[in-house]
């Protein structure tokens, strides 16, 4: 197999299933919290309400993170991916329900927010062990030597979906409304429940079955806070994304500021996905490897001003270049952590390490968005992206100087001992 093979695994069968199975449930994820976000802003018209959706579902996902990662590494994966899929199913029936015109004018307002909320809530238990079983399951799929190359297309694929998932969620508002958009969220988590079972069993790789949970939680603990390129890469990632957190007030930018209606906000969503995709695809042929430290900074410090531009635009076209150079930036971060990650992280500890990375970096995207409504709240929309660019900024830098060894990270050397053991 060639070296630089930009399509080395796509060449395998059960990665090409895995991809479709990852699109199906990160496009249904996304379209629903973009679905739920607007009915929630319909219902309350309060910034605060978006920042409560974040954190309704980021409460569940951070506590269960770490034990969520115990149980990946001592089951066996498909069957734990089959299991989280069901019970997103369930979740996303119980909010198409809930969206339904008679229960929206029968039921007391509140009533029907708490409830939106508590589903939210149960959704980020799910949450919490999605992410561990995916990443777990990909390094099963294919082999160490071309991790960088499945990570990248898998990213790119999570990025494909998140393009799709909200813009779709924008025009199926506008065309068929919030509760029928619900409809056919149910039906990309039925796609992916049936593709999933197209993957074959894996072993389990721990040695240690049935060692002690606490045990077990604090040698993954010690191990990310001793690698400290994986360390460095979640630190710098989550205050990017805490702070960075504007797409969470893109339902006032689309109703309040820019004026564009559901068909703008679909647009303004999946500009930063579509910048983030086109970034992936090109990673595929040019690997970002080599002085992956410098790289990273970089591209969040780009990220940053992005977020600075969008905050002070008030033309939507200028927004929407804002928002895609954002998503080309942050595409370049996703690239760069994951290869990290798989390339750092040992078999039989990667659900522990993915749980930390969603401790760190995927619940900062719902804590972000707390911040977001909470500083838009106190603030004023403008003023609080603004606000959180510039912190992106200070993060970037003082990272940069805290950590000069880590602006040295360079992952060729890890690529090419990988590469040996193949």
């Amino acid at each position: 197999m060639a070296k630089n093979d930009p399509y080395a695994a796509l060449r395998y069968k059960e990665f090409n299933i895995f991809l479709l199975v990852r699109f199906a449930l990160v496009f249904a994820w996304s379209m629903q919290f973009i679905v739920i976000e607007w009915q929630v802003y319909s219902l309350t018209k309060n910034p605060l309400s978006l920042g409560i959706i974040g954190l309704m579902e980021v409460i569940p996902a951070v506590s269960m993170a770490l034990f969520a990662g115990h149980i990946v590494d001592q089951k066996e994966k498909r069957t734990l991916l089959i299991k989280c899929i069901l019970g997103f199913s369930v979740i996303s029936f119980g909010l198409f329900l809930l969206t339904w015109p008679t229960i929206i004018n029968d039921w007391k307002e509140q009533t029907v927010l708490y409830s939106i909320y508590f589903l939210v809530f149960c959704g980020g238990f799910v949450r919490a062990f999605i992410g561990p079983t995916i990443f777990s399951l990909l390094a099963l799929i294919v082999p160490k030597k071309i991790y960088p190359n499945a990570a990248t297309w898998s990213s790119s694929t999570w990025q494909m979906a998140a393009v799709l998932g909200p813009a779709l969620a924008g025009f199926s508002i506008h065309l068929i409304g919030v509760h029928w958009s619900m409809c056919l969220i149910i039906a990309f988590a039925l796609l992916a429940f049936v593709g999933v079972f197209q993957i074959t069993k894996k072993p389990i790789l721990n040695p240690n079955i049935g060692e002690p949970v606490m045990q077990s939680l604090r040698a993954g603990l010690s191990f990310v806070f001793k690698t400290k390129a994986v360390l460095g890469a979640l630190t710098l990632d989550m205050f990017a994304v805490l702070f960075g957190g504007a797409v969470a007030l893109l339902p006032i930018y689309a109703q309040d500021i820019l004026e564009v209606g559901p068909e703008g906000f679909g647009v303004l969503r999946a500009a930063p996905a579509v910048g983030a995709f086109l970034t992936m695809i090109f990673s595929a042929y040019v690997p970002l490897s080599k002085n992956a430290g410098l790289k990273l900074l970089a591209a969040i410090f780009g990220f940053g001003v992005s977020i600075i531009v969008f905050g002070l635009s008030s033309v939507f076209w200028i927004s929407v270049v804002a928002l895609f150079f954002s998503g080309i930036t942050d595409g370049v971060s996703m690239v760069i952590r994951q290869t990290i990650l798989q390339l750092k992280t040992p078999d039989n500890m990667r659900g522990r390490v993915a749980s930390v990375n969603s401790m760190f970096v995927g619940s900062s995207n719902e804590l972000g968005a707390f911040e977001s409504g909470v500083t838009a709240k106190l603030m004023g929309t403008v003023t609080a992206v603004v606000f959180g660019g510039t912190m992106t900024l200070i993060t970037v830098i003082g990272t940069g100087l805290a950590l000069p060894s880590f602006r040295k990270l360079d992952l060729t050397e890890d690529l090419e001992q990988h590469n040996k053991e193949d």
